[in-house]
């Protein structure tokens, strides 16, 4: 919202306007250090490969091949969206203020394209920093309807996925967890402006949301952990190649050994303009 060159507009008078501290916006966060980034990548690993661990086993593992205690991981857990207390993701905790709303899931299977959709963020590694995907799935065809990336967990990136998603389609039953992104007003809002039904995982129930938690490990043994990111842009890059790939040529045994576009697309030839703008999209 700074405009840093601007000739009309110094930068105290534009932090009075936005209601900001001027003395804020020079503040440059401390860059994480090398052992707490290894870390971090490590139990980013460790979560993935087995996300049923809690920090108790985590920390075990570590300390294997370091020197670590529980305190630690436990809070580097929490930074990064997988707490002590709950098994599943949790990439930020529900405001007690915020509303739950129940899980719609329990004896559903998602039977046809835009039935059900999943959102839910994930922690990507760089090579001396990490950042934040979020995804949203329609968890009959496996296809990425959306995704976005940041750097930190504000709440922009998320509604914008959100946004993109409804701009295509619209589920019957959106579901996610109960962090405080999909508890958060701003979010819930657009959901109810949609009129889908909201459904969220139970508390400490990791497999409410397998389709996505299945994407993550896909996407971080097939893309993530092959590559060694060195900043933000080759992230972006990486990942934008490789969910184009995911969607469109990537087979699914799942599926029968179709992609989750011919699965997405093909129960959606009432809808022809989108078919084709998909297509010229991404041919």
């Amino acid at each position: 919202m700074i405009d840093w060159h601007s000739d009309e507009l110094p930068i105290s008078q534009q932090a009075e306007l936005l209601g900001l501290n001027r003395s804020g916006l020079y503040y440059q966060p401390a860059a994480p250090s090398e052992r707490e980034v290894r870390v971090k990548h490590r139990i980013d690993k460790i979560y993935t490969q087995c996300p049923f661990y809690g920090s108790r086993k985590i920390t075990a593992v570590l300390r294997k091949a370091m020197t670590i205690n529980r305190k630690t991981v436990q809070r580097y857990m929490a930074e990064m969206g997988i707490t002590a207390l709950h098994p599943g993701p949790n990439l930020s905790k529900r405001n007690r203020q915020h509303p739950v709303y129940p899980y719609l899931l329990r004896h559903v299977t998602s039977s046809y394209p835009n039935h059900v959709w999943g959102i839910d963020i994930t922690y990507i590694r760089l090579r001396s920093h990490w950042m934040y995907l979020v995804a949203v799935l329609d968890w009959y065809s496996r296809y990425v309807i959306s995704w976005e990336l940041s750097s930190s967990l504000a709440i922009n990136f998320v509604l914008a996925a959100v946004d993109q998603a409804l701009a295509q389609a619209k589920p019957t039953i959106w579901n996610s967890d109960q962090g405080s992104h999909f508890t958060s007003p701003q979010y819930l809002q657009r959901l109810q402006d949609a009129q889908v039904q909201i459904s969220m995982d139970g508390r400490g129930r990791a497999r409410d949301n397998i389709f996505t938690e299945r994407l993550w490990r896909t996407v971080k043994y097939e893309e993530v952990y092959l590559n060694d990111y060195a900043d933000p842009h080759e992230a972006y890059q990486g990942l934008r190649h490789y969910l184009n790939f995911y969607n469109y040529q990537r087979l699914h045994q799942s599926l029968g050994y179709l992609t989750p576009a011919q699965v997405y697309f093909n129960d959606l030839q009432a809808q022809p303009s989108l078919l084709q703008e998909r297509s010229l999209l991404h041919s």
